[in-house]
């Protein structure tokens, strides 16, 4: 995906630093990415998400709240209601570029200032939060030896995930401070509360606070087994599926007619993992699938290998064709169900020193239904004239062009 590097002016002047991830095809939506407390945007959950969703056509724009991460400020100076202007600010930069923010994605305490924050913008569509606490405040828990001396000398240096942060008397008061249960209730927006049952830093019980503050729409999906920070690849993935599939049918995600020679669209292949192959296909009308390689070839098995496209592609042709045909004869076929299996070995495909091999699909075809012995034989004649059967089994061009 196309990412940007921008900075542009948070809430007290401060120049923030942020990335806005851009679809490679079409632009038909723009997301707002707010970080975990003392995170950054560049978190894996962040970088999944907003690769999941440039694939299907929405830009992402994540930044790091001042004083964290490349944006300029203290950080001590800040608070949750600093957090909030610069998300307001943010949507503003986002406006005044041309690509007003439909959603609003929020992790941890970044969660609990979206919702602080769509309750004063009236051009927020959808909101998800990960992880969210119901109260602010509750983040306090994470230094709270060093709170005293806060109170007391006004900030301390105190030890999060391994890095020291000077924390502010202003951030613990304002916290300390907010609630959020007349913001959530004030939502003009579709929500969607993720949250994993086994959160060690903020329980699930907050969820279940904001869920029930929100009015519907609301969705809530559990995170299972998926840590705080959402660290663990699949559970990145899993979030970003969910998200990219609770969003479309809140935010309008309307794509342009196919290019002339293409009446099918465009496909858009884009690798999302580049140490192994999880790779991530949209069309042109916002289908999205996965592709990978099996766990033995150095893939995590996400998805169907390319040959496991391509059998995929007769069975579906067979399926369909025959279909067609026994609607039009007005048989009575009742259910098709097609078993391909495609016999060539990955490994060996990319071995040069091996003999040319010649691919080979075979297709076990189950009809079902109160079908006479010649109409079963004819509907077997047919399987064979599918398009996709024709393309394998003629040779084809591939025309090739290297983008600068």
């Amino acid at each position: 995906m196309p990412t940007e590097r921008i900075t542009f002016t948070g809430h007290n002047g401060a120049r923030l630093a942020a990335r806005l991830d851009l679809p490679e095809g079409p632009h038909l939506a723009t997301a707002l990415f707010a970080h975990c407390f003392t995170c950054s945007k560049d978190i894996p959950a962040a970088r999944r998400i907003a690769a999941r969703l440039s694939s299907m056509g929405i830009a992402v724009l994540r930044f790091d709240f001042t004083g964290l991460g490349h944006s300029q400020g203290e950080f001590a100076n800040t608070s949750f209601t600093s957090n909030v202007g610069d998300l307001i600010a943010a949507n503003a930069y986002l406006i005044e570029r041309g690509m007003t923010p439909a959603l609003l994605i929020g992790h941890s305490l970044g969660g609990a200032a979206v919702l602080k924050a769509t309750a004063q913008l009236d051009n927020i569509a959808a909101v998800a939060t990960l992880g969210a606490p119901f109260d602010p405040g509750h983040v306090t828990h994470n230094f709270a030896k060093s709170l005293p001396e806060i109170m007391e000398n006004g900030s301390a240096m105190v030890s999060l995930g391994g890095r020291d942060f000077r924390i502010g008397k202003t951030f613990v008061e304002d916290v300390a401070q907010e609630t959020l249960s007349s913001s959530i209730g004030a939502l003009n927006a579709a929500l969607l509360v993720l949250h994993a049952p086994r959160d060690e830093i903020v329980s699930i019980d907050n969820a279940g606070q904001i869920f029930s503050a929100a009015k519907h729409p609301k969705s809530f999906v559990t995170l299972d087994t998926a840590d705080h920070l959402v660290t663990r690849p699949e559970d990145a993935e899993y979030a970003a599926d969910v998200i990219a599939t609770w969003v479309r049918r809140y935010v309008k995600l309307s794509p342009p007619a196919p290019p002339p020679g293409a009446p099918e669209g465009v496909l858009r292949i884009s690798e999302s993992d580049p140490d192994g192959f999880l790779t991530d296909i949209t069309s042109s009308d916002g289908h999205h699938l996965l592709a990978d390689e099996p766990r033995a070839y150095g893939g995590t098995n996400k998805g169907l290998s390319p040959y496991g496209f391509l059998s995929s592609g007769l069975g579906a042709c067979t399926s369909m064709t025959l279909r067609m045909y026994a609607r039009r004869k007005g048989w009575p076929l009742t259910h098709v169900s097609v078993d391909v299996c495609h016999n060539k070995v990955h490994a060996q495909d990319a071995d040069t020193s091996i003999g040319q091999q010649i691919d080979t699909w075979k297709r076990r075809i189950t009809l079902s239904g109160d079908l006479s012995a010649d109409q079963r034989a004819r509907l077997l004649e047919i399987a064979d004239k599918c398009p996709v059967h024709r393309t394998l089994e003629r040779s084809s061009t591939v025309i090739t062009e290297l983008v600068d």
